[in-house]
């Protein structure tokens, strides 16, 4: 097997070989060959030097590594991984290195990345899918994305983590009880991913003109004014005269994804996994107003502490002029 950056396999350096023992000029065999001329000078002195032999690939291990990264904190680091799942920077902070180094150690121990596991359990229920497309628009408020997460409701004392998946029927169905669900609109803003979100009884055009302005609001109070949204084709943002009359009312313009493609309100969309894993499934909650009321103290956190990504490292209100 090749070495993945060489640009000869050994059947190719020996074809190289041969074309030079043949009497042909080095630089002539190495152009046609794709390869330098001091790379076929290379080949050519394994050769005289070891025979065929000389021409497999050779390890690119070093022979001493004095500054590699100490066996107690790569233990540490896959521990936080694996028992706490966490992101790559909040690791380097409690570990002490940089977040480079607590990439490639997650990277060499061959762990699958956050958004594959369940949030509760850790084991990987997803398989990766990889965009290379990504924007964010230059100022705070230039665009807004807007969907909803539905959560089913929890009973009073606990839901199925509790109690076991067979006594809870969201849907109604032949069993026990009758929860429904809740839905939890969010709305994220393209540049400093600055987000508010609300928990209501449903998805109604009308409950969703409410919420884009309650979140107008809560922008405008940090000096952000909306001046495009962005959601999906549902209905109740597409054809509800509620819905169309608010975006009128704070003067925004209203964007569309294409249909069946939510990655283009991608930001939106991993929002509503990060909600879900730090928020909704981090803990076991006893009650749905419980649940509830734990949304706005998670969502200071999330704009005003938590470290994210995206902003460097900063919380999202560093994104935010304060002027």
């Amino acid at each position: 097997m090749s070495h993945r950056n060489a640009k000869l396999t050994p059947a190719g350096r020996l074809l190289l070989i041969r074309r030079v023992l043949a009497g042909r000029p080095v630089a002539h065999v190495a152009k046609e060959m794709g390869i330098s001329r001091q790379c076929a000078h290379r080949w050519i002195g394994r050769y005289r030097q070891h025979g065929p032999a000389g021409l497999t690939d050779r390890s690119s291990r070093p022979r001493s590594s004095p500054r590699q990264t100490p066996a107690r904190v790569v233990e540490t680091v896959l521990a936080l991984r694996l028992e706490e799942r966490i992101g790559r920077d909040e690791i380097a902070r409690r570990a002490g290195i940089s977040p480079a180094t607590t990439s490639r150690i997650i990277a060499r121990a061959g762990l699958p990345a956050l958004h594959l596991l369940d949030p509760v359990t850790g084991i990987r229920i997803r398989a990766s899918r990889r965009t290379h497309h990504r924007y964010e628009r230059d100022e705070p408020g230039d665009l807004i994305h807007i969907d909803v997460k539905k959560l089913g409701r929890i009973p009073d004392g606990g839901g199925w983590r509790v109690d076991g998946p067979d006594e809870i029927d969201h849907r109604g169905v032949g069993r026990q009880r009758r929860m429904g669900f809740d839905y939890v609109h969010v709305a994220v803003d393209d540049h400093s991913r600055v987000a508010f979100a609300q928990t209501l009884p449903d998805e109604k055009g009308t409950t969703c003109a409410q919420f884009l302005r309650d979140a107008a609001a809560f922008f405008a109070r940090h000096g952000i004014t909306i001046r495009e949204v962005m959601t999906d084709n549902a209905m109740n943002y597409r054809r509800s005269r509620d819905f169309q009359s608010a975006l009128a009312g704070i003067g925004a313009k209203h964007l569309l994804t294409r249909p069946y493609s939510p990655w283009q309100n991608g930001k939106a969309e991993r929002f509503n996994r990060t909600l879900q894993e730090h928020w909704a499934y981090r803990r076991v909650f006893t009650s749905n107003q419980e649940r509830s009321q734990a949304l706005a103290p998670w969502l200071d956190e999330y704009n005003y502490a938590r470290p994210h990504t995206a902003c460097g490292g900063q919380p999202p209100i560093s994104r935010v002029s304060r002027t």
